[in-house]
């Protein structure tokens, strides 16, 4: 996720009283969108974008087969998300994004690859794994260089926090990958650390993953990289098939 992009994730309600402000993991920053991504906007969401769906969605009903899904939150200019669509034709992608710019470039770059396996949300991600994802649905689940709030006040507006990874695993079929990465090493061991925790979950490497040969190195991760930031890949797999419990986001 480029680095002008990777504050847009959405907002989690950890409110206990009734009344009380959601805190939120983002901050919408819209940007201004070219003639292209306008274009694209306007004249191709009707082909690959997605709205909120009276009922989860429904393989047939939105690619027109049932196939392996993944989905991708904050997939900011959607390098990751484009890659592995055209690379996995066998697979079908979800992405979900709030940054109407970077919306608008997948669009058109789906649309120059002919890609038909691809569909793109622009939603707040909780509410999308919340209601438009029945249980056990997802194969896969990808966040990459989510925000990583880097002042202490502020981490309690990280994405990855346990009720977030217990509604995300209720998505998650039995064998599903929960797949992260981040180059701040303090969020690398703060995810580390919810997942281990999540009885769901197992970890398929000791600690830290290799990164996946799927994922392609960014302009964002590779300008980390030059500054001396090491990447941290998380792979986490669902052990059972039961929904997981005891999460308010999953209700």
């Amino acid at each position: 996720m480029d680095a002008a992009l990777n504050s847009d994730m959405p907002e989690i309600d950890e409110a206990s009283a009734p009344g009380r402000r959601p805190i939120r993991s983002f901050v919408r920053r819209e940007g201004r969108l070219t003639p292209a991504q306008k274009d694209a906007l306007e004249r191709l969401w009707s082909r690959y974008g997605l709205d909120a769906p009276p009922q989860p969605l429904d393989g047939w009903a939105t690619f027109g087969r049932e196939a392996p899904l993944t989905l991708e939150i904050g997939f900011g200019a959607g390098h990751h998300l484009l890659a592995r669509a055209a690379a996995e034709p066998e697979r079908d992608f979800v992405g979900v994004e709030v940054h109407r710019p970077g919306v608008g470039r997948v669009l058109a770059q789906a649309e120059a690859a002919g890609l038909g396996n691809l569909r793109v949300a622009c939603f707040d991600a909780v509410e999308v794994l919340r209601g438009w994802i029945a249980p056990l649905a997802l194969d896969e689940l990808v966040i990459e260089f989510p925000d990583p709030w880097h002042k202490k006040r502020h981490h309690k507006r990280r994405l990855i926090q346990p009720d977030f990874v217990k509604l995300a695993v209720s998505r998650l079929r039995c064998g599903g990958h929960l797949r992260l990465a981040t180059d701040w090493a303090h969020y690398a061991a703060q995810m580390l650390d919810v997942l281990t925790a999540e009885a769901t979950l197992r970890n398929t490497a000791e600690g830290y993953a290799v990164r996946p040969a799927s994922r392609p190195v960014t302009r964002f991760e590779a300008r980390g990289e030059r500054l001396g930031h090491e990447v941290f890949d998380l792979d986490f797999v669902r052990l059972d098939a039961a929904p997981a419990a005891g999460s308010r986001l999953s209700e």
